[in-house]
């Protein structure tokens, strides 16, 4: 039974998600806060995790960022916060959706779906794949590691997809709603800012200059090509 980590402390919200996914299959266990939150998260073995932002103590961007230093599964964050700065730093801090509350139940419950089937598609593709080598960069599909002059690079499983995507497709380019639907596979708040978010980080990592890009170079008014 796949098994889901909802990190929330208004216990009415938290009791609502774990029965709705409970009754579509899912075991899941509650924390009310972000020091708990990551204690299960790194001693148990969850398929996707629920965030939400307004926690006490630390708030939920900065244990996004604590847990995606380990985990590369699936991270929704869920907030009543619905500004763009917001989901903008969510992305930023390695989120993979941004569910803005009040929510309807089916359709968080279809999003958690889709985010595990995809994720899990995307690993069992990635073991099937060839190691992916250009200059300085190496890409290993099996164990969906990133080096750059054989410095490991931390990545989460989105960016590791999405550099993947575009090094495995070399001087072609790509939209930013062809990268979407390609990674991401269904609509999605601020989905071209997904994008372009998960690109500048990406670049972070492998760029010497990320102002001034070797690898992913932007075509102005069209979208991205990875150069070889």
């Amino acid at each position: 039974m796949q098994k889901i980590l909802i990190i929330e402390d208004e216990q009415n919200i938290a009791e609502l998600e774990r029965d709705y996914l409970e009754v579509n299959g899912f075991e899941s266990d509650i924390a009310t806060t972000a020091e708990e939150g990551l204690k299960l998260a790194m001693t148990d073995n969850y398929d996707l995790i629920l965030l939400d932002l307004m926690l006490p103590g630390i708030d939920g961007f900065e244990l996004c960022k604590k847990l995606r230093q380990t985990l590369d599964i699936p991270i929704l964050m869920v907030t009543a916060r619905k500004e763009d700065i917001d989901k903008i730093r969510g992305f930023d801090r390695g989120a993979d959706d941004y569910i803005v509350k009040p929510f309807n139940p089916n359709e968080l419950v279809a999003r958690v779906k889709a985010h595990i089937s995809r994720y899990n598609r995307l690993i069992n593709r990635g073991h099937q794949r060839s190691d992916i080598q250009i200059g300085g960069l190496l890409i290993q599909g099996d164990s969906r590691r990133v080096y750059i002059k054989g410095e490991e690079k931390i990545f989460t499983a989105k960016e590791f997809d999405l550099l993947q995507f575009l090094a495995a497709n070399p001087n072609i380019v790509f939209s930013k709603v062809h990268l979407f639907e390609r990674i991401w596979g269904f609509d999605s708040i601020g989905d071209m800012t997904t994008v372009t978010v998960h690109i500048r980080k990406i670049r972070e990592k492998i760029e010497i200059d990320p102002s001034n890009p070797q690898f992913i170079e932007t075509i102005w008014g069209v979208g991205y090509r990875f150069k070889n």
